[in-house]
């Protein structure tokens, strides 16, 4: 990891190693890609579905699915929002961007790359079937059940983790740390104002 040094001496890899904790590399993740991508085509054989995934994170996660999937298939995005505090405490969001395909009668994979509350995926869900697709289905790299409050199914999950703040593989803090190819567990939110991620790139991390 590269040692340049912050404006009070101290090495941006010793502030990324107060900040972050490495949680799953790049390979880990992939591999999990990998076999969940077998999952999904073996549940979608002689079908051609419609992935869908919510702007911004989701799109790592549902790209590299995406390229390891060897059927057929439609890709599309929705862009939401919440209207404010209350409503977002229920989930309902407002739409940015709606999908361009339609999906009345199709086969319809929800990817994302997180789900804890549950209340904005179920929000989702709840629109994507009043279009009637032919079915409907989800598939998440992250389930952070103990945060769960929506009852919901998951079709198929990468990984379930804790109730911990994490970024990297599309994962943000303010909008940076996107990039990231590993995901790390933040220690001190505090602390990652004054990272730099580029020390990140590339690199293995902090253990």
């Amino acid at each position: 990891m590269r040692c340049r040094e912050t404006r009070r001496g101290e090495t941006q890899a010793g502030v990324a190693e107060k900040a972050l904790e490495l949680f799953l590399s790049s390979s880990q993740i992939q591999d999990r890609v990998a076999e969940l991508a077998r999952e999904v085509a073996e549940a979608y054989a002689g079908r051609d579905p419609v992935l869908v995934t919510v702007l911004k994170g989701g799109v790592f996660f549902f790209t590299d699915l995406a390229r390891r999937l060897p059927i057929p298939l439609a890709m599309d995005f929705i862009a939401i929002s919440p209207y404010g505090p209350a409503s977002q405490a229920e989930g309902v969001v407002r739409i940015l961007k709606d999908l361009d395909l339609s999906v009345t009668g199709r086969d319809v994979l929800v990817v994302e790359d997180i789900v804890d509350t549950g209340l904005t995926l179920s929000y989702l869900l709840r629109l994507l079937s009043s279009r009637n697709p032919r079915t409907l289905r989800v598939c998440v790299l992250l389930d952070k059940r103990v945060r769960r409050i929506a009852d919901l199914h998951l079709d198929f999950v990468g990984f379930e983790v804790p109730d911990v703040f994490l970024v990297g593989y599309g994962l943000d803090y303010q909008e940076r740390f996107r990039n990231l190819p590993h995901l790390y567990a933040v220690r001190d939110l505090a602390v990652l104002d004054g990272l730099d991620e580029t020390a990140l790139l590339g690199e293995e991390g902090p253990e």
